[in-house]
C-alpha cells in the first residue's frame, strides 16, 4: 500500500507525469498489433503462395496439354508429307494407333480438311460417297473459288460423322484460324465455337486446332506460294469441359477456374467455367494469366473459393494477439513503477520549447555576448559542423561580411524585446566545406526561460529551394532538348525588341527557319537520331549570330533567330547566307550520313509590322515561299505573300465547302487495247463544278487539297463514285471494263487508307478485279518496307496496281522487281514529242522494252496523233489513252461513246 508521502494513483496516471508509461504501453500495443498483422499476413502470404503455385501449375499443365496436341497434329501432317495422299482406311488406322482416348483426353477427333476447287466439287463428292460415306454433301455452299470440307474425322462415331462435309472455311471464326495457319505455316487455334457434331443440349464451348498441309510435303518460304500450294489441313476438335475438367480436378480442385477467349471477359467469350466460386462472387485471391497456344491467347482467371480458404486457415494470429495484450499490461505497470521514482528529475520544459530539430533548420542558442552555447544536431547535416565543437560555430566568422551587420542588428533588437520573434533576416552562411549557403533566420530572446537561458537563432537552408526555383525557371522558359529559349521566352524577347525598335527606329530582323526533309530523317533513322540532329543545328545556329541576338526553338524542326540590332535588309541577308552555308552540310547519325538544308523566312522590324504575332506570321509566309522556290534558300517577306496567303485560305475554304456541297464529279477517258483496238477500261478524272469558274480540272486544286489534308476525304469520295460507276456500266452491259482511279502519296501513306479501300469495296459491292489503282512514281521514295506491306495488302484484295508517271524522278529497278505491280504508265511528257524528238522516242522505246522484260503491262497516256499511235504499236506498247481516242467524258457521254465503239464491228 502507498503511504501519505506517495503520489496519489490518479495523479501518477496523469499523462503529463506518466507519458513514458503510456508511450511504452502504446508502443507495445502497436508492436502487438503489428505482429498480429504480420502473422495474418504470413498466413495470407502462405495461402496466396499456395494459390499462386496451383494457378501457375494449372497454366503450365494446360499449355503442355495443348503443346502435346500440336505435336499430334504435326505428326498427322507428317503422314501426308510422307505418303502424299492418305486414304480413309489409312487415316482410320493411323488415328486408332494414336489412341487419343487413352493418351490425349479432350480430343473429340482428329480429321482432315481438303481444299477443293469449284470444278472439282462433283468428282470430290462422288469419290467420298464411293468411299463409304453415302450421304456425304459439302455445306454450306458459298461463292468459291475453293471449298474446305471435312473429309476425314476419326474416331468414326455417329457424332463425328455428322461433321463430314462441313465447310469450316465458310465460318468467319474458322476462316481466320485457317488463313493464319496457311500463311504462317503453324498450328492455329480457332476462337470459341460450338462443334457441328454437338447435340442441342450439349452445346458446350469448343475449339479446333488446324495444321496446314502443303503439296509436296515441304513448307514454301513465301506467303504467296503457301497460299498456292495449300493441300488442306489436319485438325483436332476439342470440347473445353472434357479438356479442362481433368486438369483442374488434378491440380486445383478447390479453385474457381474460368477461361475466356481472346483475353476479353464476357459471357460470349467464356470458354470454360468450373463454377466453384461463392454465390456472392466473393474471393480472397485472384490471378489472371495468358495461355498462348496456336497463335491465340486465352485469359486464364483463377479465384479462391470458401473451401480453399477454410483449408488454409491457421490458429496462430489469435495466439499472438492475446499474448501481446498480456505483455503490454505487464510492461505498463513496470514502467509506471519506475516513473514514480524519477518524476523530480525531469528536464526543464523550457529547453524543449527552445530547441527544434528539423532536416532544414539549424538551431543555435547564444548568450548575451553572442557566443554559441548550444547547437542542434542538424547543424552537422546542413552545415557540416560538429554540434559538440561550439567554438567552430561563431556566427561572425561564418556570416558573409555584407550580411553580418543585419544579423548583429537582429540580435540586439531581440534582446531589447524578450520573448518576441524578430522579423526574418536573409544571410549567406559558409558551411564546413567553404561553400556559401543562402539561409533565412529569426532571433528570439529567451534569456530568462529555464533550460534555455539564451538567444535562440533558427536558421532555414534555402539553397535547395533556390536550385528548385532555378530549375523551374529553366523548364518554363527553355527548350529541354536543345537548351535554347522556348516559344514563351522568345515571344517576351521579341516584344521587347519590337518596343525598342518602335521607340528608337533602329531596325531589327526576325528569321523563321525550318529544316528541309527532317520528317524523313526522323521516320527513317528514329527519334533519337532526329533529336541529335536538332541539338547539332541549335549549336550551329548559336555560332552564326552575336551574343545580343536570340536563337529559340519553337517546336519540332522550327527555329527562330532574332537579330536585335541590324543596319538593314542587306545585313540580315548576309546572316541568312552564313546560316545556309553553316547548315548545308552532311552529318553522321546512327551510322548513316545524311545531308541537311534549311529554308529561311525573314521579316524586318518595324518596317513590316510592329505586332509580334503579325511578324511571326509574315516570317512563316516568307519561309514557305523559300520552300516553294526549291528550299535551301531564304526569302524576305513581301505584301504579295500576304495577299497570296489570304487567297490560298479563301481557296481552301471554297474547296472544303465544295466537298461538303458535293460539287465534284468524275469524267472518264477511255483506254484502248492496241492489239484489238477495243476499249478495255476508263480512267476517272476529278472535276470541280465551281459556281463562278465552271468546270475546273484537278490540276488546279489537287495540290491545295494535298497540303490541307482534304485529299483524303476527296480521294474517298472519288473512289466511291468510281465504284458506283463501275456497277452502272456493268448494268448497261459493259461487264468487262475496268475503272482506273488516281491516288496521291498523301492518300496512300494515310494510316486509314487500307481500311477505307476495303470499306468502299464492301459497301458498293464492286468486284476488286474491276478496279485499277494508279500510284505516282514518287511513292517509291517512301519507306520500302512499309510500301511493300501496303502494296501486298492491296494486291491480296485483287485490285490492279499501276505505277503512274514512269520515267520521271528517281525510280529503283530493284523496287520494280520486288513490288507486286501489274502495269506501268509512260509519262505523257515522253509521248508528246514522238516521233519528232529522237531522245523522246529512244526513252519511250527503252521504257517499253524494260517493262516487257519485267513482265509488266505498258500503258501510254497523252496520245494525240496517229504518228504517236503508230510508233507505240510498233514498239510493243499494250494499251493507250489520250485525246486521239476521246477526251474525258461525263457519265452520259461515256455510255454513248462505248455504244458506238461496240457497234463498229457490227456496222463494218
Amino acid at each position: 500500500m502507498m503511504n501519505k508521502k506517495d503520489l496519489p494513483l490518479r495523479q501518477l496516471l496523469e499523462f503529463r507525469n506518466a507519458w513514458v508509461a503510456w508511450l511504452v504501453f502504446a508502443v507495445v500495443i502497436a508492436v502487438t498489433t503489428l505482429l498480429w498483422q504480420v502473422s495474418i499476413r504470413l498466413v495470407d502470404d502462405r495461402t496466396q503462395a499456395r494459390f499462386r503455385t496451383q494457378s501457375l501449375q494449372l497454366k503450365t499443365a494446360i499449355e503442355e496439354r495443348l503443346l502435346n496436341y500440336e505435336q499430334v497434329l504435326a505428326g498427322s501432317a507428317g503422314l501426308f508429307a510422307v505418303a502424299g495422299d492418305v486414304s480413309r482406311e489409312q487415316w482410320r488406322e493411323y488415328v486408332d494407333k494414336v489412341d487419343i482416348n487413352r493418351y490425349y483426353p479432350g480430343i473429340q477427333g482428329i480429321g482432315y480438311v481438303r481444299r477443293i476447287g469449284v470444278r472439282q466439287m462433283a468428282d470430290h463428292i462422288a469419290s467420298v460417297r464411293a468411299d463409304g460415306v453415302h450421304n456425304y454433301l459439302v455445306s454450306p455452299l458459298g461463292s468459291g473459288p475453293y471449298y474446305y470440307p471435312m473429309v476425314y474425322l476419326e474416331p468414326g462415331t455417329d457424332r463425328n460423322r455428322r461433321a463430314l462435309g462441313y465447310d469450316a472455311f465458310s465460318d468467319p471464326v474458322h476462316r481466320r484460324a485457317m488463313e493464319q495457319a496457311r500463311d504462317d505455316a503453324i498450328p492455329t487455334v480457332t476462337g470459341k465455337v460450338v462443334l457441328v457434331q454437338e447435340e442441342l443440349a450439349e452445346d458446350q464451348a469448343s475449339f479446333l486446332m488446324y495444321y496446314p498441309v502443303y503439296q509436296g510435303g515441304n513448307v514454301p518460304e513465301i506467303r504467296a506460294e503457301r497460299r498456292m500450294m495449300l493441300a488442306g489441313y489436319v485438325f483436332s476438335a476439342f470440347r473445353m469441359n472434357n479438356l479442362i475438367d481433368g486438369i483442374v480436378g488434378l491440380i486445383s480442385p478447390f479453385l474457381d477456374v474460368r477461361i475466356y477467349d481472346n483475353g476479353v471477359v464476357s459471357r460470349d467469350t467464356l470458354m470454360y467455367g468450373s463454377n466453384l466460386g461463392s454465390l456472392d462472387n466473393e474471393f480472397s485471391f485472384e490471378m489472371s494469366q495468358t495461355v498462348t497456344a496456336g497463335g491465340r491467347d486465352w485469359l486464364l482467371q483463377t479465384r479462391s473459393t470458401p473451401a480453399f480458404d477454410f483449408l488454409a486457415s491457421d490458429p496462430r494470429p489469435p495466439i499472438v494477439l492475446g499474448s501481446g495484450l498480456v505483455i503490454s499490461v505487464l510492461l505498463f505497470l513496470f514502467v509506471l513503477a519506475l516513473i514514480r521514482s524519477r518524476l523530480m528529475a525531469q528536464i526543464s520544459a523550457g529547453r524543449y520549447r527552445a530547441i527544434t530539430e528539423g532536416a532544414a533548420n539549424v538551431t543555435l542558442v547564444m548568450d548575451r555576448s553572442g557566443n554559441a552555447i548550444y547547437a542542434s544536431p542538424s547543424s552537422f547535416d546542413i552545415l557540416g559542423f560538429d554540434p559538440g565543437k561550439l567554438q567552430a560555430l561563431a556566427l561572425e566568422s561564418l556570416a558573409h561580411a555584407d550580411d553580418w551587420p543585419q544579423l548583429l542588428k537582429g540580435f540586439d533588437e531581440s534582446i531589447a524585446a524578450p520573448g518576441k520573434q524578430m522579423p526574418v533576416i536573409r544571410a549567406r552562411i559558409r558551411d564546413a566545406g567553404g561553400q556559401w549557403r543562402d539561409m533565412e533566420g529569426t532571433f528570439t530572446a529567451m534569456l530568462t526561460v529555464p533550460g534555455v537561458n539564451g538567444v535562440v537563432l533558427s536558421l532555414r537552408d534555402l539553397t535547395q529551394l533556390k536550385a528548385a526555383q532555378s530549375e523551374l525557371h529553366r523548364l518554363a522558359f527553355y527548350d529541354p532538348l536543345t537548351g535554347l529559349a522556348n516559344r514563351q521566352l522568345f515571344r517576351d524577347r521579341l516584344n521587347h525588341v519590337v518596343r525598342r525598335s518602335r521607340r528608337s527606329g533602329e531596325p531589327a530582323a526576325l528569321m523563321l527557319l525550318d529544316l528541309d526533309g527532317f520528317k524523313r530523317i526522323n521516320d527513317t533513322l528514329g527519334h533519337d537520331s532526329g533529336d541529335e540532329l536538332l541539338c547539332q543545328v541549335a549549336e550551329w545556329l548559336e555560332g552564326c549570330v552575336r551574343e545580343e541576338d536570340s536563337v529559340a526553338r519553337l517546336g519540332g524542326d522550327e527555329f527562330v533567330v532574332l537579330l536585335s540590332r541590324i543596319s538593314g535588309p542587306d545585313a540580315a541577308g548576309k546572316v541568312a547566307e552564313t546560316i545556309l552555308r553553316r547548315l548545308c552540310q552532311r552529318i553522321r547519325l546512327n551510322d548513316h550520313e545524311v545531308g541537311i538544308t534549311v529554308s529561311i523566312g525573314i521579316t524586318m522590324i518595324p518596317h513590316d509590322s510592329e505586332d509580334s504575332g503579325t511578324l511571326m506570321k509574315y516570317a512563316d509566309l516568307a519561309m514557305y515561299r523559300a520552300k516553294e522556290l526549291g528550299r535551301n534558300t531564304y526569302q524576305f517577306f513581301t505584301p504579295a505573300m500576304n495577299i497570296k496567303a489570304a487567297r490560298r485560305l479563301l481557296q481552301q475554304e471554297e474547296l472544303a465547302t465544295a466537298l461538303e456541297g458535293d460539287r465534284f464529279v468524275l469524267h472518264y477517258q477511255p483506254k484502248v487495247d492496241l492489239a484489238t483496238d477495243r476499249v478495255i477500261g476508263v480512267e476517272a478524272f476529278l472535276r470541280w463544278h465551281h459556281p463562278e469558274k465552271g468546270l475546273v480540272s484537278a490540276q488546279q486544286f489537287i495540290g491545295l487539297a494535298e497540303e490541307t489534308g482534304l485529299i483524303v476525304r476527296l480521294g474517298e469520295m472519288a473512289l466511291r463514285q468510281a465504284c458506283i460507276q463501275v456497277q452502272a456500266l456493268e448494268r448497261a452491259g459493259f461487264e468487262s471494263l475496268k475503272m482506273a482511279v488516281n491516288l496521291s502519296v498523301r492518300q496512300l501513306t494515310d494510316s486509314g487508307f487500307l481500311d477505307m479501300i476495303r470499306q468502299v469495296i464492301t459497301e458498293t459491292g464492286v468486284s476488286p478485279e474491276r478496279l485499277e489503282l494508279e500510284m505516282p512514281a514518287e511513292l517509291l521514295n517512301e519507306d520500302p518496307r512499309t510500301l511493300r506491306e501496303l502494296l501486298i495488302a492491296l494486291h491480296d484484295l485483287g485490285v490492279c496496281l499501276i505505277l503512274d508517271d514512269f520515267g520521271t524522278g528517281s525510280c529503283s529497278l530493284v523496287s520494280l522487281q520486288q513490288l507486286p505491280l501489274d502495269v506501268i504508265k509512260i509519262d505523257h511528257r515522253f509521248i508528246r514529242d514522238i516521233p519528232y524528238n529522237v531522245s523522246a522516242t529512244d526513252v519511250a522505246s527503252a521504257v517499253i522494252a524494260l517493262a516487257r522484260k519485267l513482265h509488266l503491262t505498258v500503258v501510254a497516256e497523252g496520245v494525240e496523233t496517229p504518228q504517236q499511235l503508230s510508233f507505240l504499236k510498233s514498239s510493243g506498247c499494250a494499251q493507250c489513252q489520250g485525246n486521239l481516242f476521246s477526251y474525258p467524258l461525263d457519265e452520259d457521254a461515256l455510255i454513248g461513246f462505248l455504244i458506238r465503239q461496240y457497234e463498229k464491228p457490227l456496222m463494218s
